[in-house]
């Protein structure tokens, strides 16, 4: 990502910013000294806003091993005395969800945001995970901006909240909001006394004192009453219109109704209640607002997160009043909201209609509109090789791909689910291949048992299953497909780095020397270029007792063709190819496409790996002489 260079503009300037580059700028505004992380779609870009030009400015600003690791790192700066933030996507809090409920028992002595950007469509994330749910559970603040103004507005006021209540505030945002570009006015940068220091207090920070427990989930109790005291002179909610229909809502959806009712003309008749601070209920504020609603629609991403908590509300106060949303069928429960089914809702309100079933699956534009096309490894990519090359060793062995289980990881490597590859049988969460497969031979399965992992997902979550499986002996085949980077989020650094991308100097980490230390009783590292070399391999020790682990190490093709010029590349020679499709059948490389019946290699996209002329019958693929470049 190259840096807006206006996110370090002099303040009242308006300029145009995606919204996580509006977290940046507000973490700036705000004197975060401390932002970690790990790389997740849709948050990554706010570390990689800052990086840089995080050491001029004295932030420490840097990718974790995992989300656990980045949220205990800030929690560290935090009760030393300075401001810190944690940035993960939702499947990200999952993993950090531990030290995030014991922060709230420890609270802080500096400001302490943790960042979770939510996905509902889902577009780049394995659930549609309502992490405001995770804000009940820690009994922590949330508040949630709805543009990139509050985006960087809310980022400042995330940090005072922490400070005034002395426990953490969590930030959610949503993809539409974090990847949004629009106008931003920038504000003063602070400079805040940020003294570092640490006072022991076994109270706060021991958890291994039942008593203290009981006393620190008092405090905590104490604390989260004052939320909604506290974020009234923040201005974290509002209200427009007037009238006896009232639209409850918050975060990008506050953004959907607006329009929609501009385009109605309704915004006279309808009252627009919006919620910035999300947990805890502003009760009062809400009450006060509801006062004069005889109907109300709630509109929100995901979940009936607010619709649940404004009815339990009305029911304790004796107020009845219907409440509408997606419980009752205005809104649909899966998938990301959009125009036209707000729209549906409010014009059923209007008209006290019962909402029609299309709009709990309708979407802005038809399946005829958007033909699928599932996404494809890069051409060039090692990963490609990889999975051919066991395709190939497993076929040599005499079995079905039908019958050898291949448990997948979180990666780009997971797109070797789709034709023509087809090889991965699941995708769960981080470091879950080795797990799942150790499980699959613990059951009993007596055919082998292959797990699939990436260089990223092994410093996250892989290490600690791979010692299990070699401490209890599990006959499994683990294929580390090292390409040097986190890929798929958009080429993050990883441990094996010697450079962070803020210009810091790293000690690198191999994997292979972590994965020597824990004994495999095999170990191979293989450039997955040289195909015949890893089939050959993979086909010799695929049945062998004990864990086997192959390291399949070569260079994203995306960050190689960065690095360098691509140095070679090939073009179907039209008068000898016979339009066999084998080519695209056996890879699926992108670069190749049909024109009419012949095969055409896009030059454009080629990367130059040569993988196609191994499967073409009629050596049609040549390699393009002179300048390729």
């Amino acid at each position: 990502m190259t840096l807006n260079s206006d996110i370090l503009a002099p303040p009242g300037t308006r300029v145009p910013l995606m919204g996580n580059e509006a977290i940046a700028r507000g973490l700036i505004e705000a004197d975060a000294r401390v932002v970690v992380g790990y790389p997740g779609t849709p948050s990554s870009e706010v570390i990689m806003a800052l990086q840089p030009v995080s050491r001029q400015l004295g932030i420490y600003a840097e990718w974790a091993v995992n989300e656990r690791v980045a949220l205990e790192i800030a929690l560290g700066a935090s009760i030393a005395g300075v401001r810190s933030i944690a940035t993960m996507k939702a499947p990200g809090l999952n993993v950090a969800s531990d030290p995030l409920l014991s922060s709230a028992y420890c609270g802080i002595d500096r400001g302490l945001v943790v960042l979770v950007a939510d996905d509902p469509g889902p577009h780049t994330t394995q659930t549609e995970q309502d992490s405001r749910w995770y804000a009940k559970l820690a009994k922590l603040p949330m508040i949630s901006p709805s543009n990139p103004q509050e985006a960087k507005d809310f980022t400042k006021v995330a940090f005072d909240i922490s400070e005034e209540l002395g426990i953490p505030v969590i930030l959610r945002t949503t993809t539409r909001v974090n990847h949004t570009v629009s106008d931003v006015v920038l504000g003063e940068v602070r400079r805040i006394q940020q003294d570092v220091k640490i006072v022991k207090n076994e109270v706060r920070f021991v958890r291994a004192g039942m008593a203290w427990n009981l006393e620190r989930h008092k405090w905590l109790n104490s604390r989260l009453r004052l939320a909604e005291e506290v974020s009234t002179k923040y201005s974290l909610n509002s209200s427009s219109g007037r009238g006896e229909i009232c639209v409850l809502t918050e975060g990008v959806a506050h953004e959907y109704v607006s329009e929609v009712l501009e385009e109605l003309r309704l915004e006279d008749r309808v009252k627009v209640i919006k919620l910035g601070l999300l947990y805890p209920a502003p009760r009062k504020f809400l009450l006060e607002n509801l006062a004069e609603c005889k109907t109300i629609l709630v509109v929100e991403e995901l979940d009936p997160f607010l619709e649940e908590q404004v009815k339990a509300i009305l029911h304790e106060e004796n107020v009845h009043v219907r409440v509408y949303g997606k419980l009752t069928g205005h809104l649909p429960l899966e998938g990301e909201l959009n125009k036209n089914q707000v729209r549906n809702a409010i014009e059923c309100i209007i008209r006290g209609l019962t909402p029609p079933l299309t709009t709990r699956s309708e979407h802005t534009l038809s399946p005829q509109d958007t033909p699928p096309r599932p996404p494809p490894l890069c051409p060039g990519c090692p990963h490609r090789f990889s999975f051919i090359a066991l395709k190939i060793a497993l076929s040599i062995r005499g079995y079905k791909l039908s019958e050898v289980p291949v448990f997948g990881d979180i990666g780009c490597y997971a797109l070797a689910v789709y034709p023509p590859i087809s090889m991965l049988w699941t995708e769960h969460s981080m470091g879950a291949s080795i797990s799942m497969a150790i499980g699959a031979k613990i059951a009993g399965y007596t055919k082998p048992v292959i797990a699939v992992i990436g260089d990223s997902t092994f410093y996250h979550a892989g290490i600690q299953p791979l010692i299990e499986a070699i401490n209890k002996n599990i006959d499994i085949l683990v294929l580390i497909l090292d390409n040097d980077v986190v890929a798929m989020t958009g080429h993050q650094s990883t441990p094996a780095w010697s450079l962070s991308e803020s210009g810091r100097p790293l000690r690198p980490v191999s994997i292979e020397s972590i994965v020597k230390s824990i004994s495999p009783d095999f170990l191979a590292t293989i450039d997955p270029y040289n195909l015949d070399e890893m089939i050959s391999i993979i086909s010799e020790i695929v049945d062998r007792p004990g864990v086997k682990v192959i390291i399949a190490k070569h260079p994203c093709a995306l960050l190689e063709r960065r690095a360098r010029k691509v140095e070679k590349k090939f073009y179907v020679d039209a008068s000898v190819c016979r339009g066999c499709k084998a080519c695209i059948t056996a890879t699926g490389c992108p670069a190749i496409v049909m024109e009419g019946n012949l095969a055409r290699i896009i030059l454009e996209d080629c990367n130059g790996c040569g993988l196609c002329t191994r499967f073409c019958p009629y050596r049609a693929i040549k390699l393009l002489q002179g300048d390729s470049t």
